[in-house]
């Protein structure tokens, strides 16, 4: 006969809206050895050092030489998709950059908070988590700090299709990814002009063109915590979400951060870190840049990522992005065991021409595969074209042709390609 485990002490329990509009709120248990702080554990002194002294950097730019890389080893139908999908959503990105001058189309109502009109709309048009918090500017790009005009942020996220994600790694996951975004880029400016309809501005930050790291305002906005796969985990889908934000002069309220008990849950939990194909996730903690986090090895995650589908392992075996944050806490505090945990309906993904890997195997590869460009994209064209003169001899047009090339892209801003 079986011993009855006791059920665990419940801390608190979380109150959310339903997955979509129209859905019953759904109630998140915390067990009591699970709860830490709401948010994210940060010193905001050491936050503010970082942003003043090192301030981020969007990786269009800063990571540009990697993100052309990619496109020179993607399969010919990732290719010949990446191609059409920024052919759709480039016109996207571009209106979102022009949104911020845009005037409102109506006088606004005095005195009345609008929060409840842009969440409820927000909600109509599908977007599955909103929430409302002050732009940090400690987390906007160096390139972009200027560039944000309205103090408010609407933080949105959309959900990508359950199905489709399930198949990570697979083109049919990232028809699920950059499809969402296409679908999100347009939600935000029919919302963007709803805000303008009420007699306010609102400027997007295109999910395709980041102003900054958004998951710390998302977490301010309490729509979730930082996942030990460094991404956000929100009650209903996990990091399976794509992210985009609003900036308004709009009088809104701002939510609080929440404890969800997912900073601990996480390092009981361990599965994204143990499955990783490429060993990019770190077990233990780490502060860095003031915020305490699992620190992710970018250089052993991106080869993975550019070779095989997009991969999003981590994001496919994470059990509040396949269970939901509700069944996989309350399944915590009845068996104090982690949904899913060593099983193959939860751990399993298959790498193309790699096989299928289940609980307790993975990939193996050798130390040339993560070998990657670094730095900028100017960086990375100075480098390939000091060996080229190294080791042949250049006519001259083909060194004035590369000098052109250079300034072109000095001019630019070292810009890249779209976001991945």
């Amino acid at each position: 006969m079986l011993k009855e485990v006791p059920k665990k002490r419940v801390s608190h329990v979380v109150k959310r809206p339903g997955r979509l509009h129209g859905l019953p709120d759904v109630e998140i248990p915390v067990a009591d050895d699970l709860a830490t702080v709401p948010g994210i554990p940060k010193r905001d002194e050491d936050v503010s050092f970082y942003s003043r002294v090192y301030p981020v950097e969007s990786q269009n730019i800063e990571k540009a030489a990697d993100r052309e890389w990619v496109w020179s080893v993607y399969t010919e139908e990732v290719l010949k998709y990446r191609e059409r999908h920024d052919e759709i959503n480039q016109p996207l990105v571009d209106a979102s950059l022009l949104t911020g001058d845009i005037a409102p189309t109506a006088a606004p109502e005095v005195g009345k908070d609008m929060t409840a009109d842009i969440h409820l709309k927000a909600r109509e048009l599908g977007f599955g988590e909103v929430g409302f918090t002050k732009f940090d500017h400690k987390y906007a790009y160096a390139s972009k700090k200027r560039w944000v005009k309205y103090e408010h942020t609407i933080c949105l996220a959309l959900e990508q299709d359950y199905y489709q994600t399930q198949t990570i790694p697979s083109l049919e996951a990232e028809f699920a990814h950059f499809g969402t975004y296409e679908i999100e880029g347009a939600l935000a400016l029919d919302l963007a002009d709803y805000i303008r309809s009420l007699g306010y501005h609102a400027q997007v930050h295109s999910p395709n063109d980041n102003s900054g790291v958004y998951i710390p305002m998302f977490v301010a906005a309490g729509l979730g915590q930082l996942g030990a796969n460094g991404q956000l985990l929100s009650p209903h889908f996990g990091s399976r979400a794509r992210l985009a934000m609003i900036t308004t002069d709009a009088p809104v309220t701002y939510d609080e951060p929440i404890d969800y008990g997912l900073h601990n849950f996480c390092q009981i939990c361990q599965v994204c870190v143990n499955r990783c194909p490429g060993r990019a996730l770190v077990k233990e903690k780490v502060w860095w840049r003031g915020a305490e986090k699992n620190k992710l090895i970018y250089e052993r995650c991106r080869p993975v990522m550019a070779r095989y589908d997009g991969c999003g392992v981590c994001m496919k075996v994470c059990p509040i992005q396949k269970y939901g944050a509700p069944s996989v806490m309350q399944h915590y505090v009845d068996t104090g065991e982690v949904l899913g945990k060593g099983t193959h309906n939860l751990e399993g993904y298959e790498i193309p021409e790699k096989g299928y890997f289940g609980p307790g195997s993975l990939p193996q590869f050798n130390r040339q595969f993560f070998e990657i460009p670094h730095g900028r994209r100017e960086e990375w064209l100075f480098e390939e074209f000091k060996e080229k003169i190294e080791n042949e001899m250049l006519p001259t047009e083909e060194i004035m042709d590369f000098a052109v090339e250079l300034k072109k892209i000095l001019d630019e801003g070292g810009t890249t390609r779209g976001d991945e």
